[in-house]
């Protein structure tokens, strides 16, 4: 199988844990780039990093890895051989999915690290 064709976004996103309970602030929903998680103990927020988030404790400096789709649902290994590249780079992921696509976040400090083993194994970077 070909190997995917991934692009690094340009903002710099946070991790937000916020209260279950708490209303998704209006200025979330004005990105052009935002994920929301929530379970039944926990609302998280992945949002652009110059965004002022009312939350219970936040990550910050994370940078995306778009894997350019769209993909197919029925696909299988995307992410574990992403995974399985990173881990072997001792680069920490967080990762998000979409109905088309699926995004790899790592940190600001370990991008070129994992850009660089991603490339090695045969993943390409658009520059767009």
């Amino acid at each position: 199988m070909q190997k995917q064709t991934l692009q690094v976004l340009d903002d710099t996103f946070a991790i937000h844990s916020l209260d279950v309970e708490q209303s998704i602030p209006s200025q979330v929903l004005k990105c052009d780039v935002y994920f929301i998680g929530k379970t039944y103990d926990e609302l998280s927020l992945v949002v652009p990093q110059r965004l002022n988030i009312d939350a219970e404790e936040t990550d910050y400096d994370w940078r995306v890895l778009e894997i350019l789709g769209p993909l197919n649902l029925s696909m299988v290994g995307i992410m574990a051989e992403i995974g399985q590249v990173l881990a072997a780079a001792k680069v920490s992921i967080f990762v998000v999915s979409t109905f088309e696509t699926d995004y790899v976040l790592v940190k600001q400090d370990s991008l070129d690290i994992a850009v660089e083993a991603l490339k090695k194994a045969g993943y390409r970077f658009n520059d767009a």
